[in-house]
């Protein structure tokens, strides 16, 4: 199907009432890899953990590291019948795949995670924060002050207490993978308090490439435009997620599977040279005016 036919199909209006929402419940479900795609083997004997990979982007590169090599560990919140849904298609690639639940925005659940991943999968090679939440708001004087606590935990200290725990078995060669966001360096006029934890995310990246470089461990973030995800129809009323998407140059929303490979990448040898980078997979951006 041609990009210009992709683009003329509206997303069908539809929303969920609990965040980050699940992948069960969408029309049409998100694509997380594609049927053509060939591994080459780039990640084999690898050890990923990836939060939020449940579903959603957190899925998509699961499936992708899989289909490399990489066996996978995944923290989520609560969706368990997209975590096991998940599992099984890892699985089915010939890998190991771990379920490791509860909220990371607590420390001891991020510690958890960490010691289970290396204790039942050997190691760990590579850590994907990809954990997140958003909320809308009006007028930034409804931003309260729970709702930003609740995202800055999620999005934010996620991270930290992820890395936090996992430095300790990142060696030479290991690297860390942030997933931020269009918003996190331009902003979003309803999306507020999940636009600044995403410039903090960047921010973050810049900063612990610096700081690990000397460990050889490289730190890079992918920053996704509109994506098709569980996370849009739990965050926006039906006619927002009818247009979601529309526009950007390409007129459409990115599949997760459009942007995996960029955290394949990342993770590879390929990769070998670049840390404290930000790729934007984002349809080539919004259209002006």
């Amino acid at each position: 199907m041609s990009e210009k036919k992709k683009a003329s199909r509206p997303n069908p209006p539809q929303t969920q009432r609990r965040q980050p929402g699940r992948r069960s419940a969408m029309r049409p479900k998100p694509e997380s890899i594609r049927d053509d795609y060939a591994g080459s083997g780039r990640l084999q004997g690898k050890v990923a953990l990836i939060s939020g990979g449940d579903s959603g982007i957190g899925r998509a590169v699961a499936l992708h590291y899989a289909r490399e090599g990489a066996d996978v560990a995944i923290a989520y919140l609560e969706e368990d019948d997209d975590a096991r849904s998940t599992a099984k298609a890892v699985e089915a690639e010939g890998r190991r795949c771990l379920l490791v639940r509860g909220d990371l925005g607590r420390r001891d659940r991020a510690d958890a995670a960490v010691a289970r991943t290396v204790a039942e999968l050997g190691g760990l090679d590579i850590l994907v924060n990809n954990a997140a939440e958003q909320h809308e708001v009006d007028d930034p004087a409804e931003l309260e002050p729970a709702q930003v606590e609740r995202t800055v935990r999620s999005n934010l200290y996620a991270c930290f207490h992820l890395v936090r725990a996992a430095l300790p078995h990142l060696g030479e060669g290991a690297c860390i993978i942030n997933t931020g966001s269009v918003t996190g360096s331009r902003g979003h006029k309803t999306l507020i308090d999940y636009a600044a934890t995403k410039g903090a995310i960047h921010a973050l990246t810049f900063s612990l490439a610096q700081s690990l470089a000397e460990r050889g461990i490289r730190v890079n973030a992918v920053a996704p435009g509109p994506i098709w995800t569980p996370l849009i129809p739990a965050s926006f009323d039906a006619d927002h997620v009818a247009r979601f998407g529309a526009d950007t140059l390409m007129g459409r929303p990115g599949q997760p599977s459009e942007v995996a490979p960029a955290y394949v990448f990342l993770a590879s040898a390929d990769a070998s040279y670049i840390t404290g980078q930000i790729i934007h997979v984002n349809g080539g951006g919004h259209i002006a005016g």
